[in-house]
């Protein structure tokens, strides 16, 4: 078989200008676009990498702040927590502190008010004591007690002190009417004689005397004038005891301050019961 050598390199030169152009026109553009896909599929990756990172840092950012929002919230829970406790012990306390003065005040009203009503009690027991006292002395004052009244009043017209005795003289000296002896019942002439010897005695002179009765006086009897008086009655000790009763009520009322106190009561009770015995 022979071969046709130029048909042979007319194909061989169709085949290289059908390489040339198909590389020319068609495997170029291809390649290039080919290459521009890839450089555009890398730009997206990039980019798409790019928003990834972007994406996963506001994730983690996002995530940090909601772990700073847990830990706020849960800051201020255990705060509002604290301060309702704090709050509630406030109340509480508060309710407990007005709960104790209520109590307080409570409990000094019935203190007062027992101290009151024993106050009371007392002043109208000390009164009815004390009245009964006078109306029975009233009702057996006689003539038996009445003649030895005058002799008690008579020796303590003896025992009249020297300032006392000045005082009578120098009062009956300016006085322009008798000296007046006072008494609950009318005196017989013997004991009138009497109080009028003892008056004399006690002021070394003459002393005119007038005697009235004064029904006022419970068992009692006294010498007045121009200003000056002596007078020694059952009534003088009953009024005397009533103001002791009174001071110890008082000195009872008082908040007790110690013994020095009591003693000074004591004392101030038996100095006081002394000169109602003398």
């Amino acid at each position: 078989m022979l071969i046709d050598w130029f048909t042979v390199a007319a194909q061989v030169v169709n085949f290289l200008i059908l390489v040339w152009l198909l590389k020319r026109f068609l495997y170029r553009p291809i390649l290039n676009a080919i290459d521009a896909r890839e450089k555009r599929i890398e730009l997206a990756l990039a980019d798409a990498s790019a928003k990834k990172a972007e994406a996963e840092q506001e994730r983690d950012a996002f995530q940090h702040k909601n772990d700073e929002f847990d830990q706020q919230r849960a800051a201020l829970l255990d705060q509002a927590q604290d301060e309702a406790k704090a709050e509630r012990l406030r109340l509480l306390d508060e309710a407990r502190q007005a709960a104790d003065v209520l109590m307080a005040k409570r409990q000094e009203a019935q203190r007062i008010d027992a101290r009151n009503l024993n106050q009371a009690i007392s002043r109208r027991t000390r009164r009815e004591v004390f009245a009964i006292a006078r109306k029975a002395l009233t009702d057996l004052a006689g003539a038996n007690l009445e003649e030895r009244m005058c002799e008690v009043f008579a020796q303590r017209v003896r025992q009249m002190d020297d300032r006392t005795k000045a005082g009578f003289a120098a009062a009956l000296k300016s006085a322009a009417a008798p000296a007046i002896v006072r008494s609950a019942f009318d005196l017989p002439a013997e004991q009138r004689a009497a109080v009028q010897n003892a008056v004399n005695e006690a002021l070394a002179g003459e002393i005119p005397l007038r005697f009235e009765t004064e029904p006022d006086l419970v068992s009692g009897i006294e010498l007045a004038t121009n200003g000056q008086k002596m007078a020694w009655s059952i009534a003088d000790y009953l009024v005397s005891m009533e103001k002791v009763v009174d001071e110890l009520l008082k000195e009872k009322d008082k908040p007790e301050t110690g013994a020095s106190s009591a003693g000074k009561t004591e004392i101030k009770s038996e100095q006081s019961a002394n000169g109602h015995r003398a």
